[in-house]
């Protein structure tokens, strides 16, 4: 058995062995979807970060800076943006609403069918979106290392991430968080480490050698950004989009009470900064060193195994085969814990908020909801896997900024206007919920990287890739004038239950 495999076997059986000792503690639903309120700030914060340092701030972050230089870091910063506001804007208020769901915090202001059916549709859709942003790493990754078809490949990684939701529920994806988080910073620190030694320590000589390999424009937007209303678009997308991210939203009731919550988003900010500035280092460094290297590319000029695997090929020239199967492991572990939270948030949107809530109007048998949960997991996890089949050729990083452009435009105008606008009405939710999901979904798909990367049309009907800027001033001028229409049946009314 080859190191990649050992490693890979004993990461699982280590991730496997955390969920069977987090089924022992989940006793209830409270148990099974917010770890019952205990984690200390700190965990919560770690595992935060983790939700958000996916296989797309990895594997996708360093493809990205060889092809395109600037362009990751363009994420990065963008992406960062998010973590104050989240902190300022939704860290505190949605842990004193008390409750886990994006459709859980709507229908406490409002008891009407109409807005629990839009925020569980919107919840699942930026869920999936990410869910086969994920997926495609993993499958790429073991197609790979293990020579395994893409499809077996992702249908190994959907076994293993339905077993950890159904079984250990947020207890277990937290355990998991936690460890993946923390040997995802080893592996950064040391990649980090091993480009600099080539460069006798120096970050200037570093982008000295990118920029006598590329020029300036190895610090300059490629032609996918050029124009300032993508660039602008895309930024939008990923600073908003966090803040409307499910899995990232649930974090909130895992923790006491607000403060903590507030701590634990702060925590989060320093550890996803941190990893940033080491990606910087990581991707410039697989810029001026795997880019010219015949060994990592095929005949026809294309890096093996695609742009997402330049981090697997940097560390096998920094540190041969072992290198190479400890990234390789830690990635496919980084994957397996941001799949299981994703398909937590997704599982109790469909088991609590449409079955339990809504269709029980509360009075569900708990066994009974916690195997709608199960089930919803299961077909959650068939629709990313035949999803991801798709666009398995695409860079997961630019498909993670799609997700985020879908969840700025759907979730987090409801969350803002929810927690902020008196004048909110029930049609008003509604409104805007269709519009930013039907808006952003569209112009996704007529945009370059569907119609075009995906579909292999010649021209797009939509000239930009991130469609935040367009979908999400429609998300918010469709609640507004919903609210405004008069003598309207659906207001604002607390619920009773």
């Amino acid at each position: 058995m080859s190191a990649s495999q050992l490693l890979f076997l004993a990461l699982t059986l280590l991730t496997l062995g955390l969920t069977a000792a987090a089924r022992r503690r989940t006793a209830s639903l409270n148990d099974f979807y917010t770890a019952g309120g205990r984690l200390p700030a700190w965990q919560n914060g770690l595992a935060l970060a983790g939700d958000y340092l996916s296989a797309a701030a990895f594997l996708g972050a360093a493809g990205m800076y060889l092809g395109q230089g600037y362009d990751s870091l363009a994420y990065a910063v963008g992406t960062l943006a998010g973590w104050p506001l989240l902190l300022l804007l939704l860290a505190g208020p949605l842990r004193k609403r008390g409750r886990y769901t994006v459709a859980g915090v709507l229908s406490q202001r409002f008891d009407h069918a109409g807005v629990r059916l839009v925020s569980i549709a919107s919840s699942l859709t930026v869920t999936l979106c990410y869910l086969i942003v994920q997926l495609v790493g993993a499958g790429k990754l073991i197609e790979l290392l293990f020579g395994l078809p893409y499809l077996a490949a992702v249908g190994l990684v959907g076994a293993l991430m339905m077993a950890y939701v159904a079984l250990g529920g947020m207890l277990a994806a937290t355990w998991v968080q936690i460890s993946k988080a923390s040997l995802l910073f080893v592996c950064a620190l040391l990649l980090a480490a091993g480009v600099l030694g080539r460069y006798g320590g120096s970050p200037a000589a570093l982008f000295a050698a990118a920029h006598q390999l590329r020029g300036a424009a190895a610090f300059l937007p490629s032609q996918a950004l050029a124009n300032p209303v993508e660039a602008l678009s895309l930024g939008l997308g990923l600073s908003l989009g966090l803040l409307g991210l499910p899995h990232v939203l649930m974090r909130f009731f895992t923790v006491a009470d607000a403060r903590a919550a507030r701590r634990s988003v702060g925590i989060a900010t320093w550890l996803v900064a941190a990893f940033f500035l080491l990606n910087l280092i990581i991707g410039y460094g697989a810029m001026t060193l795997i880019g010219p290297d015949p060994r990592f590319h095929g005949a026809d000029g294309k890096l093996i195994g695609g742009g997402n695997m330049a981090a697997l090929h940097l560390a096998e020239l920094l540190g041969g085969d072992f290198a190479r199967a400890l990234v390789a492991a830690v990635a496919f572990a980084t994957i397996l814990a941001v799949v299981a939270g994703l398909m937590l948030a997704g599982a109790s949107a469909v088991s609590h908020d449409l079955y339990a809530s809504w269709l029980k109007r509360g009075q569900a048998d708990p066994r009974r909801e916690l195997k709608v949960s199960r089930l919803a997991t299961l077909g959650l996890g068939l629709a990313a896997m035949l999803l991801s089949t798709t666009f398995q050729q695409l860079n997961i990083a630019v498909m993670m900024g799609l997700a985020f452009a879908i969840a700025a435009s759907a979730n987090f105008p409801l969350l803002l206007l929810a927690l902020n606008w008196r004048g909110l009405s029930a049609r008003g939710v509604v409104w805007g919920g269709v519009a930013g999901i039907a808006s952003s979904l569209a112009l996704i798909v007529c945009g370059p990287a569907v119609w075009v990367a995906a579909l292999g049309h010649a021209e797009p009907l939509f000239p930009y890739a991130n469609p935040a800027l367009f979908s999400l001033p429609l998300a918010f001028a469709a609640a507004w004038l919903g609210s405004r229409r008069p003598n309207s049946s659906m207001n604002s009314r607390k619920r009773t239950q």
